[in-house]
């Protein structure tokens, strides 16, 4: 059993007494073109972005929710993900006293934020499977632990984490447990926003910017309770995503069927990719994947990194990181990349 939990008590206090700034739109619900506006002090002049943008984004949240079958109520829209992680640290976080737990090796801004917002971070490395050690994360929190972070899948590692260890860890955390799934359009695991309703505690992160390419318009989606996505819109700026960016936004998502067939065609990449590099001798080990990359363990990452910039081919070197030594990370690219890169691989020496 979940324990019993009121998520206000998690609310930083100022939080909790912050006033949203709202413009005069706010103020009703219906956004006529008729109308005549008079409120704000634009550019009267017609050109198409004259106007702020829709600051609750009806179209573009109304869109996703039907796409994700999760209520609009429990949708937030942040310029990126990294918006959003950054409002759930202001929103739970008290400054230079509560702290968060991550599973390093994981994405790198949850540690950038934690540190602009002058939070302690508690590392608790994933095991040599790349899996959490639940225990051991349960028994490392203390009462200042607000957040916890799980990548699914995961990045750097490509891997998506066993369901039963992440259901404990959301179950037994006392805080706020976040899934960032910026990965999940490539993952054969079923998102955990199917479990929203179930688990007062957990926000799912996702993202444009891979599954979607979307990356240039910076848009990043946020599910939670609605206590949680109240909260969160109060204190996010009022106009943070732009007329453009709903705009491409909900052009690309009523193309659905166009995004599928790109990402098809990323997941028969990454198989001929797979295949291609057990034929290298500098390759010692490539990691499942559930992603759009592939971590690949090679004999020396520091040299075959340098040679391939040499080369004109861009990869992510993550020797540095814990447990993934003389790793690097391919992002599968067109065709036409892949084959560059199979083939410049084979050259090395």
């Amino acid at each position: 059993m979940m324990k019993t939990r009121d998520i206000s008590v998690l609310i930083r206090d100022n939080i909790k007494k912050i006033e949203p700034y709202s413009s005069a739109r706010d103020e009703y619900a219906i956004i006529d073109d008729r109308l005549i506006y008079l409120d704000a002090n634009e550019n009267p002049f017609e050109n198409g972005i004259n106007r702020y943008p829709d600051s609750r984004q009806v179209k573009l949240r109304t869109l996703i929710s039907e796409l994700k079958n999760v209520p609009v109520d429990q949708i937030l829209l942040g310029n990126g993900s990294d918006e959003i992680l950054d409002l759930i640290f202001r929103a739970f976080c008290e400054p230079n006293k509560d702290n968060i737990i991550t599973l390093p090796p994981t994405y790198g801004m949850y540690d950038v934020l934690a540190n602009l917002n002058a939070i302690e971070i508690i590392r608790v490395n994933l095991d040599n499977n790349f899996e959490p050690k639940v225990d051991v994360i349960l028994n490392t929190q203390n009462s200042l632990s607000k957040l916890l972070f799980l990548c699914v899948p995961n990045n750097p590692t490509a891997n998506s984490f066993n369901s039963s260890k992440i259901e404990q860890l959301i179950r037994e955390f006392n805080g706020i447990v976040i899934i960032d799934e910026a990965y999940i359009d490539f993952s054969e695991y079923e998102s955990w926003t199917c479990k929203l309703n179930e688990f007062p505690n957990l926000i799912v992160v996702q993202t444009c910017s891979k599954g979607y390419g979307l990356a240039g318009i910076r848009l990043g989606m946020c599910y939670a309770s609605e206590a949680i996505i109240s909260i969160l819109n109060s204190i996010k700026p009022p106009y943070n995503i732009s007329q453009l960016t709903q705009e491409k936004a909900i052009s690309k998502l009523l193309d659905i069927s166009a995004i599928s067939v790109e990402i098809n065609k990323i997941l028969e990449e990454r198989k001929w990719m797979i295949n291609e590099l057990h034929t290298i001798s500098i390759v010692n080990i490539i990691y499942p994947s559930s992603t759009n990359f592939l971590m690949v363990k090679v004999d020396d990452a520091n040299k075959r990194y340098r040679q391939l910039i040499d080369k004109g081919i861009v990869v992510r070197n993550r020797t540095n990181q814990p447990l993934c030594k003389n790793c690097i990370r391919l992002t599968i690219g067109t065709p036409t990349e892949n084959i560059r890169l199979i083939q410049t691989l084979k050259t090395l020496t």
